[in-house]
């Protein structure tokens, strides 16, 4: 399979994985009903379409590998944290707490998955 044909497989499942979890984390743990649900499913949609292609295409020649998925999802974590809080308004330890547990369940995905 192309590197490319595998990067829009990852990037479907990320989206079908991360933005549910989004939606539940915001509106049921932290029972925030004042956000729409269509700008939650917007801010996680961004995250996702904003910071893998960075993950799998600009990030790589800057990293080793032997480091590089400890430094990739830090990254990716530190960079949804920051548009979850910006465009969400969550506070930081919330949008961190989110960003992580929706990366963990993506990349637990695919790990597992491929």
């Amino acid at each position: 399979m192309l590197y490319e044909t595998f990067f829009l497989l990852a990037l479907v499942t990320s989206l079908v994985i991360e933005v549910p979890i989004l939606i539940g984390l915001v509106r049921v743990v932290f029972q925030n009903e004042d956000l729409t649900l269509t700008r939650i499913f917007s801010a996680g949609v961004l995250c996702t379409v904003v910071t893998l292609p960075n993950l799998w295409f600009v990030l790589p020649p800057y990293v080793d590998a032997a480091y590089f998925p400890f430094v990739g999802e830090a990254l990716v974590v530190a960079a949804e944290a920051l548009i979850l809080n910006r465009l969400l308004g969550l506070a930081p330890k919330t949008a961190i707490i989110c960003s992580v547990i929706m990366n963990a369940a993506s990349y637990g995905f695919g790990f597992i998955a491929f």
